[in-house]
């Protein structure tokens, strides 16, 4: 049994993929979870073909129940959680005279409302950890729409300034206890979620998945005295 664990939301495709394979590789023993089964199922296999130690559960965010249950499956093979990665997140375009209730509340529920419940559920978790070596890290996902917030994307933005906001005052409340939070800010990444934009921004000039991934290698390096509350990622002469 790794003795060290993570749990990682999104974690099917793209940057929670990508992070879940790095924290395998330097021998977490990971949970993961996505909405749908099927890509879950194919990602968890493909990293547990690696050697590294997973678990996976299909899980819709939106669930309160559904994310409890996340973290009692984690719970029951670990008693710590060394790293949880909040990365789930959807974005739906609208102009201000087209929002679709259902759609606004989709989003404010995926990207913001999981990642206050994930907190929630797992505190105790991180808390052992945080106890042991004063490193727990949480990671959310945010946005540099986040930062910036733009036209067409302004739900989606209000949503990850929220996540912003949230880290630091989860930072506020819990460095105490050990755990530090960061919210990871980045441009367009070459995911499925910015195909909308490959006419105007060609996949070669998008940040990496791998980019994000090495960052969270060099939070997780950093000593129990830094914190890091925030990482933006910008394409060369972007500015947020």
């Amino acid at each position: 049994m790794a003795a060290k664990s993570a749990i990682v939301t999104g974690a099917s495709r793209g940057i929670g993929r990508a992070i879940a394979e790095a924290l395998g590789a330097d021998g977490y023993s990971v949970t993961l979870t996505a909405r749908k089964p099927e890509p879950l199922a194919e990602a968890a296999q493909a990293l547990a073909a690696q050697g590294y130690e997973v678990q996976h559960l299909a899980t819709d965010v939106r669930d309160e129940a559904a994310i409890a249950a996340v973290v009692a499956l984690h719970r029951e093979r670990h008693d710590r959680l060394d790293v949880l990665v909040n990365n789930a997140g959807v974005g739906v375009g609208a102009a201000a005279d087209e929002h679709v209730p259902k759609l606004v509340d989709l989003q404010l529920a995926v990207n913001l409302r999981a990642i206050v419940l994930f907190y929630r559920e797992a505190l105790e978790l991180l808390r052992v950890a945080g106890a042991e070596h004063a490193r727990a890290q949480v990671v959310n996902l945010a946005s540099i729409s986040g930062k910036s917030p733009q036209p067409w994307l302004s739900v989606y933005s209000a949503t990850k300034a929220g996540v912003i906001a949230y880290t630091q005052a989860m930072n506020k409340e819990l460095n105490g206890d050990g755990i530090r939070s960061v919210a990871l800010c980045p441009g367009f990444v070459d995911t499925d979620m910015t195909e909308f934009v490959r006419d105007s921004v060609p996949r070669e000039q998008m940040i990496q998945v791998d980019d994000i991934a090495a960052a969270v290698r060099f939070l997780l390096s950093l000593s129990p005295n830094a914190v890091v509350p925030e990482i933006v990622f910008q394409r060369p002469r972007e500015t947020a």
